[in-house]
């Protein structure tokens, strides 16, 4: 959504029907939406932040004194221990690539706490030869204007940068994870009054006098208003067709297959 995507677009893709972002054929693992610059998940744990570093590359490729963008790679603590981005942190400093590593770190991965899974939990220092900063992920300005900064040093030719936002999530992990095996009510229960980054800018702008109470309270209901038009809509999207499967996948308009003496033709 926050790259232009429009809701229903995001609840179609969900319910797999073609006028999803992904034409029904990705679900919540898979949007994907390449005319704003939005290169999708993977199913793999970790496997897109090499994918970052590849996009990263391009930006650079043809200037890398003053590269034209930056590449974001966001994973979750679960798989800030997983090989392969240690690999792409080397590549993107080798080759100075304006790749951002962003670990969102919400202190569970699917159900294990951090101190449990890894030996640093400090992730923006899990590379010590990339620069690394630490981010309030409960804050919305603190997000805002470091986002900003790492877009600056990017774009400047610094090289990579390691960003870990301090999260923390509510719900369990997926359906099957009621996300109370592993802390108590009462814990999510204080995170959301303590931290909570709508409550928290909420009170800000009531604060700094940028909005009052029964404003912010109109967007609310407006909000809601657009999200279940948008969940009508995905809904009411046709179901995604068979002639779809083999779409997006080959550039050519056939392929041929392994231990197959003939082409199909699509």
């Amino acid at each position: 959504y926050q790259r232009r995507v429009h809701g229903q677009e995001i609840i179609a893709e969900m319910m797999g029907k073609i006028g999803g972002c992904s034409k029904g054929k990705g679900g919540s693992m898979h949007f994907y939406h390449v005319a704003n610059n939005f290169y999708g998940g993977n199913g793999i744990v970790g496997a897109q932040v090499p994918v970052g570093v590849g996009v990263a590359l391009r930006l650079a490729y043809d200037n890398p004194e003053k590269p034209r963008g930056i590449c974001i790679s966001l994973y979750g603590d679960g798989a800030a221990n997983q090989g392969q981005i240690f690999e792409a942190m080397n590549m993107a400093s080798l080759w100075k690539i304006p790749a951002v590593f962003a670990c969102e770190n919400n202190l569970f991965g699917m159900g294990t706490a951090v101190d449990r899974a890894a030996a640093n939990v400090n992730f923006y220092q899990r590379c010590d030869y990339i620069p690394g900063i630490w981010v309030d992920g409960m804050d919305v300005l603190a997000c805002r204007e470091a986002t900003r900064y790492a877009k600056e040093w990017g774009t400047s030719g610094n090289g990579p940068l390691c960003m870990e936002f301090h999260s923390y999530r509510y719900m369990g992990h997926s359906m099957s994870d009621p996300g109370t095996s592993y802390r108590t009510r009462d814990d999510v229960q204080k995170v959301k009054e303590q931290r909570d980054c709508i409550g928290k800018y909420v009170q800000r702008l009531i604060t700094e006098g940028v909005a009052t109470a029964d404003e912010l309270k109109e967007i609310e209901k407006e909000t809601l208003k657009t999200t279940d038009a948008a969940v009508l809509e995905g809904e009411a999207s046709k179901d995604t067709t068979l002639d779809e499967l083999y779409t997006d996948i080959y550039a050519g308009p056939s392929y041929p297959i392994k231990g197959v003496d003939r082409t199909i033709h699509l």
